[in-house]
């Protein structure tokens, strides 16, 4: 009985977990005014749960409301009226839009939280009556995530940035239809140069417009700096081009040039934005003038200031446009992510751990954020061909594991860096050098060596040996 009495307790079992530790929880907090809106495209089912006549009880309404801009405003001011301590809006296409704004000039505290959070469970009805209120019960209770949804002069940012990746992924869907119209016409100047809508290419495929087929001609028009020879040039530019090609390689230039023109306009106006977005002028620490300026008693008056974007544009391989694309995506607000682990867990490019008993495995990063990963994933293969701690980083991941593993890896990094940036208005990216990674005991130098060797001659061992000479 004694035994059974100390295992009841749990003394004396092994492995029992001891006293505990402590650990830092967020604490649930129970809304006692609570409101919840199913979004759909027209019209919206509108639940509140308040306190009711004695403290076990709730006071429920379910009501639809219509979804515009006349509708929604009056049942925001009733919502305010009501006391709602917070709405929750579930991410149903775009068509939560119109409700997260005017609630939020409204001024009330409105939480846009995923469809996966909130998803049909079995047992419960579905209908738009039975999501809302149990949407507004999990919203009373604590229970959901809100989602990143930025200021509006970051959202201004960010569709500008959008639309120009959108119209920058068309531009490359247009360039890939003249290569195959090229290829159905058995030319074969992409072999031969390395960029077709560059200054040759661009010349090679006017001219085929013009109505120009002698390949010698065609061959002329290279440039002299082209490592292609003029033989090579006239060999690639033989096939059997017709009046078909040279209608749809029309078409599709004068689309290219329509592209870029507006791509250009899309760059001035991002640059006009990014100015109005809070926290990416330059700051200086010292004195704490915003502008780009010092104080007249600065200690740090020869230090040179830097805007947010141009301290993005030092980290290898990220450049202008994907420097406005992370500004636009991650905010300037530091409190959004606390670390730069939250924000790279954002983005989708940390692996989520999976266990069950003593399996443990790492998951699937998740799909993430298209634009930011776009962004970041451009900015990882410009800096794999440098020099620098990026590229080291990449290509020694890549030899390992792989490339996209490599490029998943990378993009992590950068986006941490980015983020610290973004929060630091005096911190600037210092470049730690293609040796950051390289041992720096020789014992491990060594040992890398050797693994190089043996790996460059498969079935080989490298012994190490005394030199009985010395």
């Amino acid at each position: 009985m004694a035994a059974r009495k100390d295992k009841a307790d749990g003394a004396g079992v092994p492995g029992h977990g001891g006293d505990g530790a402590e650990v830092a929880e967020e604490l649930t907090q129970v809304v006692a005014y609570a409101a919840a809106i199913d979004v759909a495209k027209g019209s919206g089912m509108v639940c509140t749960r308040v306190p009711g006549s004695r403290p076990d009880r709730r006071r429920q309404k379910v009501w639809q409301v219509g979804a515009t801009c006349g509708q929604v405003t009056a049942l925001m001011d009733h919502l305010r009226a009501e006391g709602i301590q917070r709405l929750v809006l579930e991410s149903t296409s775009d068509y939560w839009r119109i409700w997260h704004y005017l609630a939020e000039a409204a001024g009330l505290e409105v939480w846009l939280v995923n469809a996966r959070d909130v998803k049909h469970l079995p047992g419960r009805g579905k209908s738009d009556t039975a999501d809302c209120v149990w949407h507004c019960k999990l919203n009373e209770r604590g229970m959901l995530r809100r989602s990143f949804v930025p200021p509006q002069a970051v959202r201004d940012l960010r569709a500008l940035t959008r639309t120009r990746s959108r119209l920058a992924q068309d531009q490359a869907r247009h360039q890939a239809r003249v290569e195959k119209i090229l290829e159905d016409a058995l030319l074969k100047i992409s072999v031969v140069i390395s960029d077709l809508f560059g200054t040759s290419g661009r010349r090679f495929l006017d001219a085929l417009v013009a109505g120009e087929r002698s390949p010698a001609a065609l061959a002329a028009l290279g440039d002299p700096r082209l490592k292609a020879t003029r033989k090579e040039l006239e060999e690639a530019l033989t096939g059997r081009f017709r009046d078909i090609h040279a209608t749809g390689i029309a078409l599709h230039l004068r689309l290219i040039d329509a592209i870029n023109a507006e791509i250009t306009a899309l760059d001035e106006q991002i640059g006009q934005q990014l100015a109005a977005v809070p926290g990416t002028a330059p700051a200086c620490s010292g004195c704490g003038l915003i502008g780009g300026g010092h104080a007249p008693d600065c200690d740090d008056l020869g230090i040179l200031l830097l805007g947010l974007a141009d301290r993005l544009d030092e980290v290898t391989g990220i450049g202008a446009v994907n420097g406005r694309a992370i500004i636009a995506e991650l905010g300037t607000d530091p409190s959004q992510f606390p670390t730069p682990g939250h924000a790279a867990g954002w983005a989708r490019l940390t692996p989520r751990s999976r266990q069950s008993g003593e399996t443990a495995r790492p998951g699937r990063t998740g799909k993430g954020n298209r634009y930011i990963r776009g962004a970041l994933g451009q900015a990882v293969m410009t800096a794999a061909k440098t020099d620098t701690r990026l590229g080291a980083m990449y290509r020694r991941i890549a030899r390992k594991r792989g490339k996209q593993k490599a490029i998943v890896a990378v993009a992590r990094v950068i986006c941490e860096i980015a983020w610290i940036l973004i929060c630091d208005p005096s911190a600037r990216y210092q470049e730690l050098g293609p040796d950051y990674y390289t041992p720096r005991s020789p014992a491990r130098q060594t040992q890398a060596r050797i693994r190089e060797i043996e790996r460059l001659n498969p079935g080989k061992k490298v012994i190490l040996a005394d030199d009985d000479a010395a």
